[in-house]
């Protein structure tokens, strides 16, 4: 898959994968051994569907983490998810949202996604972002309505942004997030990877994702502004080194060559230290 969700969607990558641990670290102990465990099975989920098994076998590893989702909200977890019990009991994690994250990454397995229409790329970064970010602020201690509102918009902000970072990479996977409207709308009527992201009109695509990325994020900082600091420290460092990463986008531009934009070190700590401390 593309992409990182609320707490952290491209799990395989040692970039998020430090802005995550930088962000969940500032947590008390509890907090923090949640959202591990949260981490973790996102990372196996998402190894499953990026893996190059074959696609049947795939499929069948991800109906198995459904059903021992489902035991384990019987009261006879796996002993694969033994140490979910306390977190699950703790912060009211729903089952719902473990299981719309698998539903999420199953979404490349039976064929690479290429260019979904934008209904299906909503539902796409509801179940592998903002279904994350469902679980996240309940582990954080929010209150229900602004806590999914946030998970909501902080969730798609993420996911949009590792798509446009994540571009030329997914196409040498053979997948295409860049949604079809888009690409016709830049007159684009393929959804070859590799034919589209050397098109000349790939900017006038990526270009209203971002717009979308930025009204998102937005949205996110707004619903955090009015929370209690204690409660979205972990979010608002995860929402400003991504909001950091979507800035380099733009400022670099989606037109061949693109070349990889990183968020420095020195950046990095200073989000850290700004929101985690002052």
């Amino acid at each position: 898959m593309s992409g990182e969700a609320a707490a952290n969607a491209n799990y395989g990558s040692t970039a998020s994968g430090s802005s995550f641990y930088a962000a969940m670290r500032i947590l008390p102990q509890a907090q923090r051994e949640a959202m591990f465990q949260i981490y973790s099975f996102c990372r196996q989920v998402d190894d499953i569907a990026d893996s190059d098994g074959p696609r049947e076998e795939r499929l069948a590893a991800l109906q198995q983490w459904r059903n021992d989702i489902d035991a384990l909200y019987r009261g006879e977890p796996p002993a694969r998810l033994k140490d979910y019990v306390d977190p699950v009991k703790t912060f009211g994690l729903k089952r719902e949202d473990f299981l719309a994250i698998v539903d999420g990454m199953e979404m490349d397995v039976p064929a690479d996604i290429r260019a979904p229409d934008m209904a299906t790329l909503d539902l796409y970064c509801d179940r592998v972002a903002s279904a994350v970010g469902r679980l996240s602020v309940r582990v954080f201690g929010m209150g229900e309505e602004d806590g999914v509102e946030l998970a909501y918009h902080l969730g798609r902000a993420l996911q949009l942004t590792n798509i446009l970072r994540d571009i030329d990479e997914d196409a040498g996977l053979g997948r295409l997030y860049l949604p079809r409207e888009g690409l016709y709308h830049a007159g684009i009527t393929g959804d070859d990877p590799n034919k589209v992201i050397a098109d000349k009109s790939l900017p006038k695509v990526c270009a209203p994702l971002a717009q979308r990325a930025a009204m998102h994020f937005a949205k996110a900082d707004e619903i955090m502004a009015r929370n209690p600091r204690r409660v979205v420290r972990a979010p608002r460092i995860m929402s400003k080194y991504y909001r950091a990463i979507l800035d380099l986008l733009l400022a670099r531009g989606f037109a061949a060559p693109r070349q990889p934009v990183r968020v420095t070190k020195l950046t990095k700590l200073a989000i850290l230290f700004r929101y985690a401390f002052i």
